[in-house]
């Protein structure tokens, strides 16, 4: 309940970290999002909230906009690049050592992902909770070439960082979406699982 009421109202926990860390929240927030993609341990951590909730915070001047987009995108581009080499070189036996905590549904969604989008699930799965932190682990194991992966990598990165961090720079602070933070929240999820359950109800109908 902890963790869901910090996703929920991630602005305020948010305030309550730039208060106290002060400048210190840049390296937080990027060790968040770095952990984010750059790990198939940690996909609870929050990525879409997080950073319209750094845009929001940066339009009242607690950050510098200049400044912590293009560090998110680094965060971001950086946490990809290490999870695919992880994958890449350990994949197959962290996946099949039974003593690490790592669920076989979501490497196995995440490569039918692959199988129906092919490269460009990469730059699909930045909007897809979950699957994201599973996307680039995947193409690591599946020995995706490198280069194909660095342009899906970087071009998803940038749209998913900039396009949150600006639309709460530019509309987190309006009276409606600032009073009613955690209803935005919501809908911004409900809105990235939409496509994982719009297929799982698509299989459900065709083996009814």
């Amino acid at each position: 309940m902890g963790f869901i009421d910090f996703i929920l109202n991630v602005d305020v926990h948010l305030g309550e970290i730039i208060a106290d860390y002060g400048s210190l929240t840049y390296g937080i927030l990027f060790a968040i999002i770095f952990a984010e993609t750059g790990f198939v341990f940690t996909p609870f951590l929050p990525g879409d909230s997080l950073l319209f909730a750094a845009g929001m915070f940066s339009a009242t001047g607690s950050f510098n906009v200049v400044i912590i987009a293009p560090l998110l995108l680094a965060a971001a581009f950086f946490g990809d690049n290490i999870n695919y080499w992880i994958g890449f070189y350990f994949g197959k036996k962290i996946v099949s050592n039974k003593h690490i905590p790592i669920n076989q549904n979501h490497i196995d969604q995440t490569q039918e992902f692959y199988q129906k989008h092919g490269g460009k699930t990469v730059f699909l799965a930045r909007f897809m909770p979950i699957i994201r932190t599973f996307a680039p682990f995947v193409a690591g194991i599946g020995k995706m070439q490198y280069q194909k992966f660095i342009f899906y990598s970087i071009s998803g990165s940038f749209v998913w960082v900039f396009g949150f961090v600006l639309a709460g720079y530019f509309f987190g602070n309006i009276p409606i979406i600032r009073d009613n933070f955690s209803i935005v929240i919501m809908g911004i999820i409900a809105v990235s699982v939409l496509p994982a359950i719009f297929k799982i109800l698509k299989e459900w109908l065709r083996k009814k």
